[in-house]
């Protein structure tokens, strides 16, 4: 198996190739921390969380770093609104943004391992800073220092934007201590109103770029294996950040592979906060399972638009119903004890199968990936409704059946999926709630047992009205959230 990846900036596919097999890196733009993110900001992380655990299968280690940005004008103005310390604002969204990812399952292997944050990073933006200015890349004036976009050859390489044209863009507003339109902020000087640092340019704060400069190269080295985040950061962004890294690191190339996510729209127009078209992830996946947040993500191919939607959302829901439907029955076949008197085998425990793999190999093929879980589900339920239908399973037929629902879950699980118990992804929902929910069942199976089958038939009415399907089966009744 080899991985190959689109390579923004050779616009072609590439097998990935790391500097050191043993310890590849990647670095992956993470949040400006002064609201809340919507679930567009969330594909990045989720996309390059099922790479970095493909990279950990396959090198056994990984240096992933995703970083905070917790100095901006954003963070400022939020802070001076609410009359606190910018660390209140930044505390508490940094806060929000772990907890969100977690529950769209970036952890464990799909985390990275290092998060920097801006603000304690300082002292490595200022000596690259200074690097710049006595290379003859960068300038003072005016309590500002700027990046002398003539001075490097190569601008315009990663995003192949028309120098002319990006600089016809920056006249729309030029400030006059700027050498040339499309120079662009290192460091800007902070009243005494705003958060600052000492430097030999006068106290100030950094621009946004250098901040993934500084901080990739102080823990992943002057060259990095894979860099990534949002279309949208192509240009200025990545663009900025490789013209300051390469000639900070005296020509070293700043990234191998550059990859970059598209876009999530709303009807059909780009999701973001200025148009005010978002939706949150807080209040996502408060709303719905975050599990089917996550389906729907990885639902089209990370280079491609997504259109999000509540239908989308439901689509997502239902595919993982079926999936986590025929988990559900191989447990009962656990339960029941069919494989003898040994232990039961563990599901978990199964290699991730080559196809997925495969569908992963392919620049991060997600919907092939998924489409391949399909594939392996309906062949799991061949097995499962073949044990389950024979009044006394043989071994071997319980063997088969837990065997492709290993292969499944395994499959699941290089995606982030598959990995709750189905009990708990069909009941979802608080235990008072659930504990009320089987009370009612209990009195329904009484009610029949007596043969008072209007009360019986009320309870599941009941049940019904408030989204909650009942399932009669040799095994018992099963409940599910509809």
């Amino acid at each position: 198996m080899s991985l190959h990846l689109y390579n923004s900036l050779s616009r072609r596919v590439e097998p990935f190739q790391p500097a050191d097999p043993a310890r590849p890196t990647m670095y992956v733009c993470g949040p400006t921390v002064y609201n809340y993110v919507h679930i567009g900001n969330a594909r990045g992380p989720v996309v390059f969380g099922v790479l970095a655990a493909l990279l950990r299968r396959r090198h056994g280690n990984l240096r992933y770093a995703r970083n905070i940005t917790d100095v901006d004008d954003k963070i400022n103005a939020a802070a001076a609104e609410q009359g606190v310390p910018i660390s209140a604002i930044t505390d508490r969204f940094a806060a929000a943004y772990r907890a969100d990812m977690a529950a769209l399952g970036v952890t464990g292997d799909a985390a990275p391992d290092i998060e920097p944050a801006a603000t304690a990073h300082i002292g490595e933006m200022i000596a690259m800073i200074q690097r710049l200015i006595d290379s003859g890349h960068a300038y003072a004036a005016e309590g500002h220092v700027l990046f002398a976009v003539g001075t490097f050859d190569g601008y315009g390489k990663l995003s192949r934007r028309d120098p002319d044209d990006m600089l016809a863009g920056a006249r729309v507003e030029v400030a006059p201590y700027k050498r040339d339109p499309g120079d662009f902020v290192l460091w800007k000087p902070s009243s005494d109103a705003l958060p600052g640092w000492a430097s030999p340019w006068g106290r100030g704060r950094p621009g946004w770029h250098i901040e993934c400069s500084a901080m990739a190269a102080a823990h992943l080295g002057e060259t990095i294996d894979i860099h990534a985040g949002g279309v949208d950061l192509q240009f200025p962004h990545h663009e900025n950040e490789v013209a300051q890294s390469e000639c900070a690191h005296g020509g070293k190339a700043f990234a191998r592979i550059w990859l970059h996510n598209g876009m999530l729209t709303l009807s059909g127009a780009k999701m973001s906060k200025s148009l005010g078209n978002i939706e949150k992830v807080h209040d996502l996946v408060q709303a719905h399972p975050p599990e089917a947040l996550r389906y729907a993500l990885l639902s089209a191919h990370y280079r491609q638009p997504l259109d999000w939607s509540e239908t989308l959302i439901e689509q997502s829901k239902s595919t993982l119903d079926g999936l986590y439907g025929v988990l559900r029955d191989t447990k009962f076949l656990v339960i029941q004890g069919t494989v003898g008197g040994r232990p039961q085998p563990d599901l978990a425990s199964a290699p991730v199968p080559d196809t997925i793999e495969q569908a992963l190999d392919d620049d991060l093929n997600t919907p092939k990936a998924l489409a391949e879980v399909s594939r392996i589900s309906s062949l799991a339920r061949l097995e499962v409704n073949s044990a389950m239908a024979a009044r006394a399973p043989s071994e071997s037929q319980a063997q088969r059946a837990y065997d492709a629902c290993g292969r499944l879950i395994a499959a699941g699980r290089a995606l982030g999926l598959l990995q709750q118990d189905p009990d708990d992804w069909f009941k979802s929902g608080s235990t008072a709630d659930d504990s009320r929910i089987q009370g009612l069942i209990d009195e329904r199976a009484a009610a029949k047992t007596a043969r008072d089958f209007a009360r019986a038939d009320a309870i599941r009415d009941q049940l019904a009205g408030e989204g909650i399907l009942l399932e009669d089966t040799p095994q018992g009744v099963r409940w599910k959230r509809g």
